[in-house]
């Protein structure tokens, strides 16, 4: 552990999930959480933080280069100078158009997950 940081123990909530992921996603937000929606449609786009759950195990939390094979370019870039879901704390965001708000139903475009995608906040953009 770095000596900058003791005994700290990240405790991630998880605020609800993709319930639908195509031109319009649908996300769902849990009851808990509802309140936080508040004004919500005051913000024509907004960012989406997720858990990339697929990705999430011991072997792509150390990968920390990855091929520039999407950019059709040979080499390795490190993992923070890219998209790649191998990162230490697979955390995904999109910016999305937030399309309407139904009670805790929110429609997106954009949103770059998958159906059953933990979301872990939602942020104005």
């Amino acid at each position: 552990m770095h000596p900058d940081i003791k005994n700290y123990e990240a405790k991630l909530k998880i605020i609800g999930v993709v319930k639908k992921a195509n031109k319009t996603s649908e996300i769902e937000i849990f009851p808990e959480y509802i309140s936080g929606l508040d004004a919500i449609e005051d913000y024509p786009k907004i960012m989406i933080l997720f858990w990339m759950h697929l990705q999430d195990d011991e072997q792509g939390r150390t990968k920390l280069t990855t091929s520039r094979r999407r950019e059709k370019k040979e080499g390795y870039r490190g993992v923070f100078a890219t998209h790649s879901p191998y990162r230490p704390n697979p955390i995904g965001v999109t910016v999305v158009d937030l399309v309407k708000v139904e009670e805790r139903r929110l429609f997106v475009k954009g949103l770059d997950a998958y159906e059953g995608t933990p979301i872990i906040d939602i942020k104005s953009a």
